[in-house]
């Protein structure tokens, strides 16, 4: 397992960038790079951030999905063909960037969940997991409380009919969701490639993981116990620590809890 840290924790502190240099000095051995605006999507941006990434890991790449991702599913290929432009432009940059993952949310749950069509689902899927593909670029899944995996038991469905998918379990988001986050990884069993980690304090207020009263010897270990063996990465919001040290602090929490479980 190795440890990491979104760019995202980092943002709108600092841009795409410079937080990677951020990171390269806060003892991660990996990242994640969350693409927020279409600028950032296109492989002249990647490429400008080659030198700044060397000697870092790059694990996975994280569209602002709200963009295009929604597109994948519309019936209209004009808007499809949309959507596959940007994947286009990202797969292309993650490329460049020696990345293999891209996290994945789809569409938003605004009608619910009474329209639960897994073979059409699962048929957009096949389709988006084949395009990336092209590009040594996985699809991995990641549960979000409105989006299209807003609870246990969607992932096992969808990945039964697409073999290639991959997942990524968020424990804040399981959180959120008002689902146990033990359901979610038995859920995800066999494919979690990465895992968006954050903890929880007493008033229910997101923090850095350590900082707080999850039970991370647990969280781990039912993760390592589902065949688990990727990235830990830290994801939190810019308004849930201090400074940059504080993370620091909590990307030791996690190696040192993840050495243990060895």
């Amino acid at each position: 397992m190795q440890t990491g840290i979104s760019t995202a924790s980092l943002f709108p502190r600092l841009n795409t960038e410079d937080a990677l240099e951020k990171i390269k000095s806060l003892g991660a051995d990996c990242a994640e790079i969350f693409f927020s605006t279409f600028y950032e999507y296109r492989p002249e941006f990647a490429k400008s951030l080659a030198e700044r990434v060397q000697g870092l890991k790059i694990n996975s790449v994280h569209a602002n999905s709200c963009n295009f991702e929604p597109n994948f599913f519309n019936p209209s290929h004009r808007v499809k063909g949309d959507g596959y432009y940007w994947l286009d432009q990202i797969g292309r940059s993650a490329r460049l960037l020696g990345c293999g993952n891209y996290t994945f949310h789809g569409f938003n749950r605004i009608n619910g969940r009474a329209n639960d069509d897994f073979d059409a689902f699962a048929a957009g899927l096949n389709e988006i997991c084949d395009f990336a593909s092209d590009y040594s670029l996985k699809i991995c899944l990641e549960n979000v409380r409105w989006s299209l995996y807003d609870r246990p038991g969607v992932f096992s469905q969808l990945k039964s009919r697409t073999p290639a998918l991959g997942a990524v379990f968020d424990i804040k988001q399981a959180r959120m969701s008002g689902y146990p986050y033990q359901a979610y990884i038995k859920d995800m069993s066999g494919a979690i490639q990465y895992a968006h980690l954050s903890d929880v304090d007493e008033m229910g207020r997101t923090c850095l993981p350590g900082t707080g009263i999850y039970d991370f010897n647990d969280i781990i270990s039912r993760l390592v116990g589902e065949g688990f063996d990727g990235a830990l990465l830290i994801e939190v919001y810019a308004d849930n620590y201090a400074d940059f040290g504080d993370i620091a602090r909590s990307v030791e929490f996690i190696k040192e809890v993840a050495y243990k479980l060895k």
